[in-house]
């Protein structure tokens, strides 16, 4: 799987490019109950305008970036999708410097492996710069902005699904605007959502809330510092609790435990604490069952900076200094590997040709490497990996065919 780091303002022809490799997959998906299971474009337009207005006139600028397609327009609302589900886990770590970290358990094979640096504007013309893991062409599944307001989400539990958004317009719509904690926890709690989820709320101050959604009940706001994919028991009572064999599974209570026997120890460190992560049962190797940690992210309210973490390999990332760049990651039932590609900041040519005006590249503000490998060479791990490795990169990197 290719993770790229891009650049995106709100008028760059970048997104083009990215929307026609990924729409006939999503347009499969966005139909596989049939047309009429979709709302018409004018509900989902309606939809949006009520409960997201500060997001139309991207959305629109998208639409238009999208060919005028219809079925596209309607899609990119995320009002009422298909129903999808993942797994993962996030905590608050609240001594020393806060911070926000999350597991993104999922199927390779789904995932986009985008990390945007985006810069739009809303309705008011007030341009928000957020940084964050791309979902759903536009959305996000986790992610900072120039505020410091921090978020990411777990699923919880509950196959209910009903009237509302797909929470990665959810995630984007709140970034956006929210400016603290407080505003993103009444944005999220607002706005719809079609099913149910945990997000998880920290900004720069230190302030932090998880916000329990479900498309049935109303939204429930704690100070829990973690989350697994499961509600809380208040949360279900007179409900559906999670599946026995879903709960089992994934081990979502075993997760949760494991994570709030940790965040309670005094002894414990920052550093390890994000190192346990990596570890079993937090981090689950279940690619081919669709719940495979892809990545794990660390989000720092206070400093704006974004930590995308493999094992022996990070990308950091933040508002002020993002740098574009891409990581090869191939994932195997119960393991993954990473295959670094490291490169100036450029977009491939043949890409970067479609910019009427090629976006400059921010400086490095002398932080550490943003794409750095603790790994050795990358390209030794390509010779020696079995088969025909090339067929591991993006179409750019190939070497012609004879």
């Amino acid at each position: 799987m290719r993770f790229a780091a891009l650049r995106i303002d709100a008028q760059s022809r970048r997104w083009k490019p990215l929307f026609d490799r990924m729409w006939p997959a999503y347009r499969a998906w966005y139909l596989k109950e049939g047309d009429n299971a979709r709302p018409s474009l004018d509900a989902c337009q309606a939809a949006l305008e009520e409960h997201m207005p500060e997001l139309v006139p991207q959305w629109r600028r998208l639409c238009e970036l999208a060919g005028g397609d219809e079925l596209a327009a309607r899609m990119l609302t995320l009002y009422r999708p298909p129903a999808y589900i993942f797994g993962c886990s996030q905590a608050v770590w609240s001594r020393d410097e806060p911070f926000l970290i999350r597991n993104y358990d999922y199927s390779p094979d789904l995932a986009e492996g985008l990390i945007l640096h985006t810069s739009w504007a809303g309705a008011d013309g007030r341009t928000t710069r957020v940084v964050g893991m791309n979902d759903c062409l536009w959305g996000l599944v986790d992610g900072v902005n120039e505020h410091g307001v921090s978020l990411s989400l777990t699923y919880g539990g509950r196959e209910a699904a009903g009237d509302g958004f797909g929470i990665p317009i959810i995630l984007r719509y709140v970034l956006q605007i929210a400016r603290d904690a407080d505003e993103a926890v009444a944005a999220l709690r607002r706005v719809p959502s079609h099913m149910a989820y945990n997000v998880m709320v920290l900004d720069a101050s230190g302030s932090h809330a998880l916000v329990e959604l479900a498309p049935d009940r109303e939204p429930r706001v704690t100070t829990e510092r973690l989350s697994a994919n499961h509600q809380t028991p208040a949360r279900v009572a007179g409900g559906t609790p999670p599946p026995a064999g879903y709960a089992q599974r994934t081990r979502t209570h075993e997760r949760a435990a494991l994570i709030a026997r940790h965040l309670d120890d005094d002894a414990e460190t920052p550093e390890r604490f994000v190192e346990r992560f990596a570890d079993e049962p937090l981090h689950s190797g279940d690619y081919e069952g669709a719940f495979g940690t892809l990545y794990t992210a660390v989000y720092r309210p206070k400093s704006r900076r974004a930590e995308y973490i493999w094992p022996g390999f990070v990308s950091r990332q933040s508002i002020d200094a993002f740098h574009e760049g891409e990581a090869q990651i191939i994932y195997n039932q119960g393991q993954l590997e990473v295959a670094e590609r490291r490169y100036d900041p450029q977009w491939p040519a043949e890409q970067r040709a479609l910019e009427q005006s090629p976006e400059t590249p921010v400086a490095a503000d002398g932080h550490d490497a943003p794409w750095e490998s603790h790994a050795g060479d990358w390209q030794r791990f390509l010779v020696d990996a079995p088969g025909d490795w090339q067929r591991y990169l993006p179409e750019f990197m190939r070497p012609p065919e004879r």
